[in-house]
């Protein structure tokens, strides 16, 4: 269990899943460092929304946002968000990600990550049924109107069964 982990786990007797979602976020290093920062998240958590302001932590050469700051402030939302969402049923990992600079950006960023009931639900059926999964979802950073496209992180998300996983992983120590 990661020290998150812990956090969550202690945070979630006093706190709500969407108050530690969003704070514990804000206030860790490791997400502190990509100079995103998460502005809300619903009660569900199915729709979290980010920030990455502009600013001298994250300009480049050029004074555009830096895209390590780009792919950094989208990447672990969507697992962490799964993971809290499914429960601890299931092992959630990030598999492989893409990402395409389609324009400069000299200003404020925003994204939105969304599940839906559905998807959850289809989700957890497809785990039920191949104990493994791949699913992928598509982060766009976009400005404050959000009719432009400035960035697009496109990841594969693995999603299995704990005790699958866990007799897969056992096997594989035995092949070794």
């Amino acid at each position: 269990m990661s020290v998150y982990q812990k956090v969550a786990k202690i945070g979630g007797k006093i706190f709500s899943k969407k108050t530690l979602f969003k704070y514990g976020f804000n206030l860790s290093p490791m997400y502190r460092r990509s100079t995103g920062r998460v502005v809300s998240v619903s009660d569900d958590l199915l729709n979290v929304k980010i920030k990455l302001p502009l600013n001298y932590k994250n300009r480049n050469y050029v004074n555009s946002i830096f895209g390590g700051s780009m792919f950094s402030a989208v990447d672990p939302i969507p697992m962490v968000q799964l993971i809290n969402i499914i429960g601890d049923d299931y092992v959630v990992w990030d598999k492989s990600a893409e990402i395409f600079f389609k324009k400069p950006a000299k200003q404020n960023l925003y994204a939105s990550f969304s599940y839906t009931e559905e998807e959850i639900e289809n989700i957890k059926k497809r785990v039920s049924e191949e104990n493994e999964i791949e699913i992928t979802k598509i982060t766009k950073l976009v400005d404050a109107k959000e009719d432009t496209t400035y960035c697009e992180v496109i990841k594969k998300i693995y999603v299995a069964d704990k005790n699958f996983y866990k007799q897969k992983r056992k096997l594989a120590r035995k092949k070794q």
